[in-house]
């Protein structure tokens, strides 16, 4: 795999070439030299657009598919090539499979199932057996198959206890512990965020404390039992406020906040469109407003997609029985460009890797070419047509974004839209 890039702008502050427009050619997987102007060669596919921006390959830390047990939500070979077309060099899949990704031999079947695609597949295994918070899954046997984290896809660890030796466990061999913020006996069956909306509307509300009492007691034994420990998905200024006086303290604790959090409120679930339904669910303005405040600060470290395709089944039903979930892969990068610079879009988009991976890859002579290509340039309307996954639940349709991924050069393969 051969490629010239043609008078890109470096976005990576770990690149002595950050802020510079600079040709960028690869050989073999590697970049062999950076240089203001460099002529094209025998074999090369020159790369070039105006106002081309290049930055380390993103990652997305939250990604769902279909695959094994659910292929009509979405396969992982398509899967993959969503994430490299919006510009994913790396995505963290969910154990939410069926059967669930419990054992050593289900993170080697995903594994093996995602190689061979520009985008490469690191598995979080399940925390506990089959997901349901009363035994530990075989955490060590995973992590030496492969998977990078530990943790129930949107379910909560019920049991304090589980988690504190879960903590405790896992520092024998450095993993990285994921616990879902929700109190389940507070939140129970809510369908939305609790609030004036939830009231005007009829349906079931999730209080925004279901949340935060959770993060409250995890750090809590966090700070008890060492390790390392990521919160994926918060929703609440509460939990924001927790988790910034925790990592003031010193605690080795990170996380996560989706796109879509960060984009609507649950105003948007005023008509009952079922692709807003999702959990932890949509907050008021107040939310929206620290989540967005946290990004900024570094309070929270990464942005994910929270990647969920569901089927027709499954969402186009009345709203009490859909299920929890959206698609928001294809638009994230342009819906944060519409919140933050592009530097710290970059930045939030590749601060993943090295919590889950502990990789990464500097713009440098002689690094591995793992790059994502994208323009800050321009604005869209985001449609139907801009739907890559086989599933179609998008929340952001009809959303005017910013910006444009081109794709990703990664795994010695080029893929572009």
């Amino acid at each position: 795999m051969n490629a010239l890039i043609k008078a890109a702008t470096v976005i990576d502050s770990k690149s002595s070439h950050h802020g510079t427009t600079v040709d960028i050619r690869i050989k073999d997987g590697n970049i062999i030299q950076i240089a203001k102007k460099l002529s094209s060669e025998k074999g090369e596919q020159v790369i070039e657009d105006d106002h081309l921006c290049v930055s380390q390959g993103w990652f997305d830390s939250s990604v769902s598919m279909g695959q094994p047990g659910f292929e009509e939500r979405e396969t992982i070979a398509n899967g993959l090539n969503v994430a490299a077309k919006s510009g994913f060099t790396g995505v963290a899949l969910n154990p939410n499979t069926y059967p669930i990704l419990d054992t050593s031999a289900d993170i080697s079947f995903v594994s093996k199932m995602g190689e061979g695609q520009a985008s490469r597949l690191f598995p979080i295994g399940a925390l506990t057996r089959n997901s349901e918070s009363i035994d530990l899954a075989e955490l060590y046997d995973m992590q030496q198959v492969g998977a990078v984290a530990f943790g129930d896809y949107q379910r909560a660890i019920t049991n304090p206890n589980l988690l504190k030796i879960a903590l405790q466990y896992t520092q024998g061999f450095n993993g990285l512990v994921l616990s879902f913020p929700q109190e389940n006996k507070i939140a129970g069956t809510g369908k939305m965020n609790e609030g004036i909306v939830s009231t005007r509307i009829g349906l079931k509300g999730i209080p925004a404390i279901a949340e935060s009492l959770q993060v409250a007691r995890d750090l809590h034994i966090l700070e008890y039992a060492g390790g390392r420990l990521h919160i994926p998905t918060i929703s609440t200024a509460a939990s924001v406020q927790l988790i910034k006086e925790a990592k003031d303290k010193g605690l080795d604790v990170s996380c996560s906040v989706t796109i879509h959090h960060l984009f609507f409120t649950d105003e948007a679930l005023l008509d009952f469109n079922t692709n807003y339904k999702v959990l932890p669910p949509l907050r008021s303005q107040e939310d929206v407003t620290a989540l967005i405040a946290g990004v900024k600060d570094g309070t929270i470290d990464m942005v994910t997609s929270d990647h969920n395709p569901l089927d027709i089944e499954r969402k186009q039903v009345e709203f009490d029985n859909a299920d929890f979930g959206t698609i928001s892969q294809e638009a994230t990068f342009s819906a944060l460009l519409t919140l933050v610079s592009e530097k710290k879009a970059v930045q939030l988009l590749t601060n993943g890797r090295e919590r889950f991976t502990k990789e990464s890859f500097p713009i440098e002579k002689n690094s591995e070419a793992n790059l994502t290509l994208f323009t800050t340039k321009g604005s869209t309307t985001f449609s139907e047509s801009d739907i890559l996954s086989k599933s179609k639940n998008a929340s952001f349709l009809g959303a005017k974004l910013k910006g444009h991924v081109f794709g990703v050069i990664a795994n010695q393969k080029i893929t572009l839209k």
